[in-house]
């Protein structure tokens, strides 16, 4: 039976980071791309640059350092082999399958996947992990929105989708470009940061983006959600 919820009546996921373990490989195909261009970076340097960014906002960046003026063909190439890669070995983060279904049952359904990737690769994802029973008809890409993430846009449509105030729905990320889209659009937000992991930020860097919460395990958010609820249902 779902919770009486008291501080929040929807859930919305990132997806890249949050749910699937993607950045290393989506990063890869795009570092080695650049290398054919001649613009060579370390995974760390490539992360920092491009990781919780939309590639289409940040081709200023690639042509300043390349040259190479980014076109359509380009762009849907990367895709194209940043899809083959990512249907040949992508996994879920530990622990968010069964977290998500815990708060998709606790929340009675009101869950969403809200993304700043495209809708093929939110759906590919979300299928090869399991999820897209989960999420359907409630994916939200931010390449369909007017602005993509840092702009509020993407979590406005999925709240007002899921019928309900933006400002009592939780948001999981793990950018700060991720959470200050979920700060502005007036949502609590949980910075997921697991220890050790060269592809997500240090949670110092999260709450400094206006995270209110840290998650450092994703198999301890059915928990957190039902303490915050709890304490404020007795307050």
């Amino acid at each position: 039976m779902p919770i009486d919820a008291g501080l929040f009546d929807a859930v919305l996921f990132d997806c890249d980071g949050v749910l699937v373990d993607s950045e290393r490989i989506t990063n890869g195909v795009l570092r080695a791309m650049l290398h054919e261009l001649g613009w060579e970076l370390t995974e760390a340097e490539s992360f920092r640059l491009f990781v919780g960014r939309a590639l289409a906002d940040e081709v200023g960046v690639i042509t300043a350092n390349t040259g190479f003026v980014v076109t359509p063909e380009w762009i849907a190439e990367f895709r194209s082999r940043r899809d083959a890669a990512l249907a040949s070995s992508v996994q879920p983060i530990p622990g968010a399958v069964a977290a998500v279904h815990e708060v998709n049952r606790l929340f009675g359904g009101n869950v969403a996947c809200a993304s700043g990737a495209d809708r093929p690769k939110i759906e590919l994802q979300l299928t090869k992990i399991g999820l897209d029973g989960v999420f359907a008809g409630k994916i939200f890409s931010g390449m369909e929105t007017a602005r993509s993430k840092p702009a509020p846009d993407v979590y406005l449509a999925a709240a007002a989708a899921l019928g309900v105030d933006p400002a009592r729905a939780a948001v999981v990320e793990d950018t700060p470009t991720g959470v200050v889209a979920g700060v502005t659009a007036g949502a609590t937000v949980y910075g997921y940061c697991p220890p050790g992991s060269l592809a997500h930020n240090e949670p110092r860097v999260l709450v400094e983006a206006g995270a209110t919460h840290i998650v450092t395990d994703m198999a301890e958010l059915p928990a957190l959600l039902r303490a915050a609820s709890a304490a404020r249902a007795s307050s």
